[in-house]
């Protein structure tokens, strides 16, 4: 078997290195990795090569951010190239980038099979580039890994119901692969108590871009570490807009360090009370690590965690009031699986 792996952004490089480990194990399945260039970061991603041991994709076709469109168009003709000179036997796609959706459409016009992994995902508003990505890739994909049972129902629902596959989350994998190496020397550095602190993260355009909502959302945090500490490694995205609007008075309680590698933000997270984030891979970590969450989001993909009360989404007028009164919720265990996605899609993909 030949699989084509076509990845662009940082989470899905981390994916990818855990499907690829996997991939290792059998001598008759051989994987090439087309890396299309959106996005890679090595400081962000590094540690995941070293730890995983990653092989460096095969082709890098350097295509860098530009407006939609443009990026799409230019992914999809240099990986149809690839296809037909690779003429691989599944195109192996993650998530819901311009990728992703390059990726599903050039296999699809070339009738290679597609298999998508984090397939039957769903969030508000519909028009957002990403869901446009993975409803559009779900059509199309002749295998469908959802990492939890609403997946399922969710492709359900849209009359997509062959070949869908309940098979758990693959940064689940990845979590329980990096434990060992969780790094939880920032712990004394900062002078930090377990359960005694909270961590958040925030770098959305949505909320950072503009004045009154950042100002609010500064000001709640700012009210919560007047109770209790929180330690907020700041995004460079958030750090310009704080100091753009003349915001750092609202954040002179709240312990502010610079941005960390996945090891120690792990560290950080076993240890503290809550969490507050608006990033979508954060939200899914913190539930791994035994921690609720308070989402600064309008929606989230990952419903299953606010349907099961354990996460709450929030806006910028109420975060106060959500994490403090946040309903303590018993621990739902194995909602994404335990820990053999990679383990799972290999073995149906091989029986295909």
């Amino acid at each position: 078997m030949k699989i084509l792996t076509i990845i662009g952004a940082r989470p899905q490089f981390v994916k990818e290195a855990i499907i690829q480990n996997e991939i290792s194990k059998y001598n008759d399945i051989k994987e090439i990795v087309v890396h299309t260039g959106q996005h890679y970061d090595n400081n962000m991603s590094g540690i995941f090569f070293d730890v995983l041991n990653m092989k460096k994709p095969e082709y890098n076709l350097g295509i860098k951010a530009s407006k939609h469109g443009e990026m799409t168009g230019k992914m999809l003709i240099m990986l149809e190239d690839i296809m037909i000179k690779e003429t691989p036997d599944i195109v192996l796609l993650y998530g819901d980038t311009n990728s992703t959706l390059a990726g599903a459409i050039a296999a699809s016009k070339l009738k290679i099979k597609i298999a998508h992994v984090e397939a039957g995902l769903r969030q508000e508003p519909k028009d957002m580039p990403e869901e446009t990505n993975r409803v559009l890739t779900d059509r199309i994909s002749d295998y469908l890994f959802t990492p939890s049972e609403l997946g399922i129902e969710n492709l359900k629902r849209e009359g997509i119901t062959n070949n869908v596959y309940f098979t758990g989350d693959v940064m689940y994998d990845v979590f329980l692969k990096m434990k060992p190496k969780f790094d939880y020397s920032l712990l004394s550095i900062l002078n930090l108590e377990k359960d005694k602190y909270i961590m958040m993260t925030m770098h959305r355009d949505f909320n950072v871009d503009f004045p009154e909502k950042l100002e609010k959302i500064l000001k709640g945090v700012n009210k919560i570490s007047n109770e209790m500490k929180v330690v907020l490694p700041l995004h460079p995205r958030t750090k310009k807009r704080i100091k753009e609007f003349g915001l750092e008075q609202e954040i002179q309680n709240v312990k502010i360090i610079e941005p960390i590698d996945y090891l120690k933000l792990m560290g950080l997270t076993e240890n503290c009370f809550k969490v507050i984030t608006d990033s979508g891979g954060y939200q899914k970590e913190a539930y791994f690590a035994g921690k609720q969450a308070v989402i600064i989001m309008p929606d989230t993909s990952w419903r299953e965690l606010t349907d099961s009360g354990l996460n709450k989404l929030t806006n910028e007028e109420n975060i106060y009031n959500h994490i403090v009164n946040i309903e303590k919720k018993d621990y739902v265990k194995d909602i994404y699986g335990n820990g053999k996605a990679a383990e799972n899609i290999i073995s149906i993909l091989k029986k295909s």
